[in-house]
Formats: structure tokens, C-alpha cells, sequence
């Protein structure tokens, strides 16, 4: 993270132990810098897994193995290396990943597809099998980290570091949620969106687990976008340890089910705005918010393509409340909308309804609004009562200075 610091950062919260969870970091050297580059995370025996994957074509070897060990519910070990996404590597890429699981099972006594291995950095260079056994034998050997060191470790071009935490009562007993995730450009909504992990001491049943992180993501991590660009890497991982003395939750209908829901949603969320919050080049960060579509998928569609247009996101960063590009946004996106019934907001102030601009309209309230760093559009379609809220930031020139010297 030798990036200047995102004018948008948050303050690292203050994480909770989350028993059956041990953190190390250590260093592989991946590339050329001075800092660990290498998380692992030890978890307790039986423990949960779920999780969503990127739907690039040209995913890494990562995420395939990741899909398969899923379908198997359960997880001993997460290894995390960054500054090498692993990515359209072919079999060098392939058995890195396996010797690193090898490894880590040797050492933790399980079984090597219970190893979960992520990797976020350049597209096409192998990873150094070497470098990364260097650094895994290094992360076994260090003492426990802070999950801000963790987060730290797996960040790439972000320029802080991102974590989350949530309290859920199941059965009278308090279990925690923490997660920490890295991500600021190739930022699109496409299942998950960038490398995001979350830890759990509740019991949950895999299946449900799966449910409810799909359902979690559907609302969050699939609701950011920074670029429009899907990753090869994107995956999010939920580890449930079992350690808390609640009851075990197997079904939606189990008593404290929901107020577990609420708590993991709430780490996604908070996750998922903190990346747009350091997307690559942001000086703003933008919610759309989304009302009056024909159903809830419409509306996420029509927030995407506004919040992907970067026609949009340049207006954002000028400043200027040009609503005739979101008119067009909305046009683009390839769901029912009517010219004569929309209408657009900037800040809470109206700019056009009916399909024309607001009369005699004064900007000026709506020009402080976008001098401000948190901005607000809102839309109604007019048409029914499917509503979205999408997350992303404006497009600058340093977004350019970033990816054009990214290898470099």
C-alpha cells in the first residue's frame, strides 16, 4: 500500500477475536517490496465454508479449485498471496496452488482441498511455487497478527486498509462476524467482485451458510463497481469456526437465523462500500439509488449502467449536475424504462421529471452537493416497485496514472 491514501478511507474498526480463527502473515516477495505479501488463516477443525466466485471465462486456477472445494463444506486453512493473481498461467499456475495446499496440509495434518489458496495481483506471470512455500513456511513460523495486518498483507493498489465486524444473538448467546477484504480497481459486480473474507464463531449448516452468503452478495459485493472490469481472481469466502456456545442454525426458520443474516449482510456491505471507497483515482463516492423499476433485478441493472457510464462518473468528478447523462444511462441498460415517467435527483433535489428538466430550476444547491465527497443520485422509473441501491465513485485521471504503470 505505498499509494498515496484514498481521500475516502475510513478508519480501521476495531476487529474481535474470533475464536477458532489464527492469523499469521509472512513474506513470499512477490514483487519487489518491502512488506508481508502472504496471510494465512488457521481454522479449528469442522470448520464451515461458502462461497461465491467470479464468472470470468478466464478464471484463475484458484477459483476453479475454490468452486469444487466448496461442494465439500469444509475448511482448515486459507492461504492468501498478493502482487500475483496466479491468472491465464496454465499448469505452472496449477501446481503452484496444489504445492501450496500440500504444504499447508502436511503442516496442519488435514486433508489438501481443505486449504482454500486466493491470489490478487498481475494477470499472465506464473506464480513462484518457491516464493510462496518461502513465504507459507514463514507466515507457519510468525506469531499471531492483528486482522489489520492481515488485510494489509493481501492488498494490492488499495491504499488502506479494509475490515468489518457484526454481533448477531443466537439463542441468548453472542457470536461475532469479521471480515476483511482488498480491492480498488477491476472492480465490477460479477458474483463477487474482489478478494473479500469473512469469519464467523457461529455453527451454521454449509448449505444454509451458502444460501445466505449468496443472498448476502446479491445485495452487496454485487452492487459495487468501480470500473466495470471483472476480475479473473474475484472470490468472497465465508468461514463459520463453530466455536461460540450459541445453538447451531440449519435452517432459515431456526430461532436468531435472521438476526445472523442481518449481521453477515452487514459485513458485506460495510466491505463492499470500502472498496469503492478506494477505488483507483476516487475523489467521490457516489450511491445510486434506484426506485420505481419493473422488479429488483431491473433496478440493479439500471444503477450499474449509470454507475458504470463513464460519462456519469466524469460529470461526478467536473462536478457538474449533468442529468442527460443519466438519462442516457438509464436508456442504455436494456430494461423497461419510459422517457415521459422519469425522474432524476441529485442530493435530494430533483433535476427532471416527466421526462424534461425541473423549471426554473436552481442549481446552485445541487452544485454545493457534488462539491461534497459523498453523492447521492436518485432515479424513479415510474413503473413499479422494484428498487436496487448500487455503490461507486467518480472517474479521475489518477484512475489512469495507476493502471497505466501498473506492471511497471
Amino acid at each position: 500500500m505505498d499509494s498515496p491514501r484514498s481521500p475516502l478511507a475510513l478508519p480501521f474498526p476495531h476487529l474481535p477475536a474470533v475464536a477458532g480463527v489464527d492469523l499469521r502473515v509472512g513474506r513470499a516477495g512477490y514483487k519487489a517490496w518491502d512488506r508481508s505479501d502472504l496471510m494465512l488463516a488457521k481454522l479449528a477443525r469442522d470448520t464451515v465454508v461458502a462461497g461465491v466466485f467470479t464468472r470470468s471465462a478466464c478464471a484463475s486456477f484458484e477459483v476453479e479449485r475454490g468452486r469444487e472445494q466448496v461442494h465439500a463444506g469444509r475448511a482448515r486453512a486459507l492461504i492468501v498471496n498478493a502482487g500475483n493473481s496466479n491468472a491465464f498461467t496454465g499448469a505452472r499456475g496449477r501446481d503452484a496452488v496444489l504445492g501450496l495446499q500440500r504444504a499447508a496440509a502436511a503442516r496442519l495434518g488435514c486433508a489438501e482441498d481443505e486449504v482454500f489458496v486466493c491470489s490478487t495481483g498481475v494477470i499472465g506471470v506464473p506464480l513462484p511455487l518457491e516464493r510462496g512455500l518461502r513465504g507459507l513456511a514463514d507466515a507457519f513460523g510468525a506469531p499471531p497478527c492483528s486482522w489489520q495486518e492481515a488485510a494489509q498483507a493481501i492488498g494490492t493498489t488499495d491504499t488502506f486498509a479494509k475490515g468489518a465486524t457484526a454481533r448477531a444473538m443466537i439463542g441468548g448467546h453472542a457470536v461475532s462476524v469479521a471480515g476483511i477484504v482488498k480491492g480498488s480497481g477491476m472492480i465490477a459486480p460479477d458474483m463477487a467482485t474482489m478478494l473479500g473474507f469473512v469469519f464467523t464463531d457461529a455453527t451454521v449448516a454449509p448449505d444454509l451458510l451458502q444460501e445466505m452468503l449468496a443472498k448476502a452478495n446479491d445485495q452487496t459485493f454485487s452492487c459495487i463497481t468501480v470500473d466495470g472490469d471483472t476480475s479473473t481472481s474475484d472470490t468472497v469466502l465465508v468461514f463459520a469456526t463453530g466455536q461460540a456456545q450459541a445453538p447451531a442454525l440449519k435452517s432459515w426458520d431456526d430461532s436468531g437465523a435472521d438476526a445472523f443474516y442481518a449481521a453477515l449482510l452487514e459485513v458485506c456491505r460495510n466491505l463492499a462500500q470500502l472498496v469503492v471507497r478506494d477505488g483507483e483515482g476516487a475523489r467521490k463516492f457516489v450511491t445510486i439509488r434506484v426506485s420505481g423499476a419493473v422488479d429488483e433485478a431491473s433496478a440493479r441493472r439500471v444503477g450499474l449502467a449509470i454507475g458504470n457510464s463513464p460519462l456519469v462518473k466524469t460529470a461526478i468528478a467536473g462536478e457538474d449536475a449533468n442529468w442527460g447523462r443519466v438519462v442516457m444511462a438509464v436508456g442504455k441498460a436494456g430494461e423497461p424504462a419510459d422517457r415521459d415517467r422519469l425522474a432524476i435527483a441529485f442530493g435530494g433535489r430533483w433535476v427532471a421529471r416527466d421526462g424534461c428538466a425541473v423549471p426554473a430550476l436552481d442549481e446552485t444547491a445541487v452544485t454545493e452537493h457534488l462539491r461534497g465527497a459523498d453523492i447521492e443520485i436518485a432515479v424513479d422509473l415510474g413503473l413499479g416497485r422494484g428498487a436496487a441501491t448500487v455503490w461507486t465513485c467518480d472517474l479521475t485521471h489518477g484512475y489512469i496514472s495507476i493502471n497505466a504503470d501498473y506492471r511497471s
